[in-house]
């Protein structure tokens, strides 16, 4: 296991304005994965008033070997005032740009699509064209959960594939590698205008050309943006850093990324799914 960081990586320490953001979610009792996934940009983030809300709770009924999120225990609830309290908290900051994903909740039966298109519906009422990135779980293939949450009209809807097919069965046990293309490929088939996205984190003991055949997966099932970073594990317990890649490395799968034809590409060891979201949309946006 490897633990100490390399020099590259530099994260924000905390001032009052992060500190006045957490206090506000904690008043109106809502989840970020910033906070709940131990995101090392947070600090930066928050300075700059970017957060990816957490919505169907703060308990995951999954068990990836990588995920810093909670792991359910006992039966879970529904918290029915949450996509208005998320409503309430974009209007206060004044967000044009809102992100929010989920733990996965397997034990719903539509996966929280309900509760996606509700949150989303929600934000669209606010005044200024507040524009919405949904981070969705694979829903467990199921197609009219995958339609609701189009139907409420997000900009961007992002999956993430999260590692190579090969490191599936250790690290995503519950989850399958096709089913995950198949959301994103049948998203774009439903929703030919919605921008498509997914996120690759590296440093699990893949190889160059098992990432590039992933890269290549997502491409041929309609992804048009992407996202590559390194793993850090959120602790001992979970599955160990194998290698921190380079930012020399990083820069090479971005090339070859965009090589293969993503309209956006993000790489580094501090990016994350999230990370810098409006400019990666508003940028490909200016370049149609």
């Amino acid at each position: 296991m490897i633990s100490r960081l390399p020099a590259w990586f530099k994260q924000d320490l905390p001032d009052d304005s992060v500190l006045k953001n957490e206090s506000l979610f904690s008043d109106f009792e809502m989840h970020t994965v910033c906070r709940e996934a131990k995101c090392p940009n947070l600090s930066r983030c928050f300075k700059e008033q970017r957060f990816t809300f957490l919505i169907l709770g703060n308990t995951c009924t999954r068990n990836c070997a990588f995920c810093g999120v909670n792991k359910a225990k006992e039966k879970l609830n529904l918290d029915q005032s949450e996509p208005a309290r998320i409503q309430e908290v974009v209007k206060k900051l004044g967000l044009d740009y809102v992100v929010i994903t989920s733990v996965t909740r397997d034990d719903l039966a539509d996966g929280g699509a309900t509760y996606f298109a509700e949150t989303i519906r929600l934000i669209h009422e606010l005044p200024g064209n507040v524009e919405i990135e949904v981070l969705i779980p694979d829903l467990q293939g199921r197609m009219e959960s995958l339609e609701h949450i189009l139907a409420a009209k997000p900009q961007v809807l992002a999956h993430n594939l999260e590692t190579i097919k090969r490191l599936y069965a250790d690290l995503r046990p519950e989850a399958d590698y096709q089913l995950s293309l198949n959301l994103l490929n049948k998203a774009k088939g439903l929703s030919p205008g919605v921008v498509t996205k997914s996120s690759l984190i590296l440093g699990l003991g893949e190889r160059e050309p098992e990432v590039t055949e992933a890269m290549r997966d997502l491409r041929v099932n309609h992804c048009d943006f992407l996202t590559l970073g390194q793993y850090l594990a959120p602790s001992a317990e979970h599955y160990p850093v194998k290698e921190f890649i380079t930012p020399q490395q990083f820069k090479r799968y971005e090339n070859i990324a965009l090589g293969l034809g993503f309209k956006a590409v993000l790489a580094g060891p501090l990016v994350r799914s999230s990370y810098q979201a409006k400019e990666i949309y508003r940028g490909h946006l200016c370049m149609i």
